[in-house]
Order: C-alpha cells, then structure tokens, then sequence
C-alpha cells in the first residue's frame, strides 16, 4: 500500500509561481535573446511550462545528465549523458532545473558550458534546498525555497515513478 502524500505545491501554485518566474525572466533579458537549455529529465515538465510562459525570443536544447541512479541521495557523480546540439557561443544562455539540491549538477554543467564561451549563463530552479549545498553556486532565478525534505511530482521522480504526477509531494513517513 502507498504511503499518504503530502502536498507541498498544487497545480495552480506551480502555475502562477511559474508566470511569476517567466516575467522576472522576461524583464531581465529584455528585448535580448537567449537559449533555454532544459536538463533533463527531471526539468522537463517545469522547462516545458516556463518557456510557454515567456514572451522573450528562445531557441530550445537540452542536456541530459545523471547522478541519482534511482536513489533518494546524488552519488556525487555527475555525467553527462546527451549534450546540447546548439552552438552558445557568443549567446546568452538560461540554465533551467527542477530542483538545486547539493549543487554538484548545477555546478558542473555550468563549468561544462562556460568552456563554450557563453555571452552569460544564468540558472533557474523551480526548488531550492540551500541546507543541502555542498558546492559554492546559486540560482539566478528560484520557484521556490524548500526545507530539506524528499519531493515528488511534476517532473521530479522517485524511482522510475511520480514524474507524470502535476503537483509536488512528499510521502508522509508515519502512514
């Protein structure tokens, strides 16, 4: 049987934080294009949401990486299974991710990009767990600032689970 969910962001809340996001996004960049570049898979669905929501002019890629392998914990190790297929040199580039836990990932493909000599990179998150960084980095632009909890839904997975789910939950560990 599985355990009570929680509901820490519903849909609409997610909805209207993300047009929130997109404007603050909008007005930075102003009349200035830039790529979007989604990691995937966990920022698919936010990745998706945000960039309907901008009414700045966006070219679309994605990376995809990994360091969970299924668990509740990153293993530390970061890789990079498929790379962009944009050239970013000499382009503004928005970095967008679900969450920004310990910051290995982040900090990682940053590094990884800016060997692309990128004209700026930004970040944005949908969640920010800053009790859990390791790594000296911060998001430009966050959703949401989380307590130290495991989430699901909306793009984020347990397993190979709960990505499909449309609001954000933690399971209650006393049901």
């Amino acid at each position: 049987m599985e355990k009570k969910r929680i509901i820490l962001f519903n849909e609409n809340e997610i909805h209207n934080r993300i047009v929130e996001l997109a404007s603050e996004i909008d007005d930075y960049y102003g009349s200035e294009s830039f790529v979007v570049i989604s990691l995937l898979r966990g920022s698919f669905i936010f990745a998706s949401d945000l960039v309907r929501s901008l009414n700045s002019m966006v070219t679309i890629d994605f990376i995809t990486t990994s360091s969970y392998d299924n668990e509740k914990i990153s293993s530390g190790f970061v890789e990079i299974v498929n790379d962009l297929r944009e050239n970013i040199a000499d382009r503004h580039v928005l970095l967008v991710d679900d969450i920004l836990d310990s910051g290995k990932t982040m900090k990682y493909v940053v590094d990884h990009l800016e060997k692309r000599n990128p004209k700026s990179i930004k970040t944005c998150v949908l969640l920010d767990k800053p009790s859990r960084r390791t790594e000296d980095i911060k998001a430009d632009f966050v959703g949401y600032e989380i307590e130290d909890v495991f989430i699901v839904g909306y793009g984020l997975n347990y397993g190979d689970y709960y990505r499909n789910v449309p609001y954000i939950f933690t399971f209650d560990d006393e049901s």
